[in-house]
């Protein structure tokens, strides 16, 4: 107990309520932060093996895109080791504003890829469903590895203003205590990245699926429609199956989309007033920062859960890691190794 109330004493603790029963306060905190730091990097982990044993995932243009936000979401991963360490950790107070400032903007620029990702992925999709015959023209990998890269470019120009004192880039929930204290958000810095990022994003990403699943419902009727009036004709049964997959496919990839931003939202809104300066609250702060943080782990739940493809290719790679376990240990039961023969000096 004593060394809980020592490690209590060093950590800053955002929750803020006040003295009542705070090494509780601040041992949830480091339990929460580290299991979600764990969850994230495994999670990704997996998607990321996956997607590389399984080549039927790549016969989908959007798993560039996919492979993209699994990256991102890992280096989430990785930088909440920060955090992680300087709870678990005496804090020394060295450098700690550009430690705060680092980890701010690699957070923000990492989640600002996803939601890019996440928009250009709804065009994809929409130019899968609405120019089906041109697509592969419009659509190719080296136009792809373009786009990825814009879209890292640009996520990492849009947050650098923060570094010339130009507000904050976006984290809340602060862990270090310059950033809750000394690092105080900007009304016309949050305006520019929602006009810039979070606004674009979500117009881009509310057009195309409306469009997509209005597409989607007339293809349907119609086929219905000519099913009735030719119920033993083959083609329509035939164009059905083509345009299953597409409307499927993207089903799944809206989940995603929704849970994203079901789970930024109260970020989002938080962000917003707080910049305004009419709510400051370090529990909504804590609690909205890494509620929008834990959808790097969502991402790999809902894309297991919802592809077909995606759960076959992780039971094979289950597979292959269980049975190369097995043939290990049947090789060293078969042909057990010799023992060391003990010399005339030990015995």
């Amino acid at each position: 107990s004593s060394s809980v109330m020592n490690i209590s004493e060093h950590l800053s603790c955002p929750l803020g309520f006040g003295h009542y029963n705070a090494v509780d306060i601040c041992i949830l905190e480091t339990v929460v932060i580290v299991l979600l730091t764990f969850l994230i990097i495994a999670g990704n982990l997996t998607v990321i093996f996956v997607f590389h044993c399984a080549p039927l995932l790549h016969h989908y243009t959007t798993s560039y895109f996919i492979q993209t936000m699994a990256y991102a979401d890992l280096f989430v991963g990785v930088s909440c080791l920060v955090p992680t360490l300087s709870l678990l950790h005496y804090s020394t107070g060295v450098h700690e504003s550009l430690t705060c400032q680092v980890f701010g903007y690699i957070i923000s620029v990492l989640k600002s890829v996803s939601m890019a990702c996440l928009a250009c992925i709804s065009v994809d999709r929409y130019l899968a469903i609405t120019k089906p015959l041109s697509y592969n023209q419009l659509v190719t990998p080296c136009r792809l590895r373009i786009c990825i890269s814009l879209i890292w470019i640009y996520s990492c120009l849009i947050f650098l203003p923060s570094f010339f004192g130009w507000g904050k880039p976006g984290y809340h929930g602060d862990i270090f205590e310059w950033c809750a204290t000394s690092w105080l958000t900007n009304a016309y810095f949050t305006g520019f990245i929602v006009c810039l990022l979070y606004a674009p994003a979500a117009f881009v990403i509310c057009f195309t699926y409306f469009h997509i699943f209005k597409i989607c419902r007339q293809h349907t009727k119609e086929i219905s429609d000519r099913r009735a009036r030719f119920p033993n004709h083959e083609g329509d049964a035939a164009g059905e199956t083509g345009h299953s997959p597409d409307r499927r496919y993207a089903m799944v990839l809206f989940r995603i989309t929704s849970v994203f931003y079901v789970l930024w939202l109260p970020y989002i809104i938080y962000f917003l007033l707080e910049s305004s300066r009419v709510l400051e609250n370090p529990a909504l702060s804590f609690l909205t920062t890494w509620l929008a943080i834990s959808n790097s782990f969502c991402n790999c739940v809902i894309y297991s859960l919802s592809n077909s493809v995606f759960r076959l290719g992780l039971r094979r790679l289950s597979e292959t890691i269980c049975s190369s376990c097995v043939c290990s240990k049947d090789r060293d039961v078969r042909d057990p190794k010799p023992r060391k023969r003990a010399n005339s000096c030990s015995i």
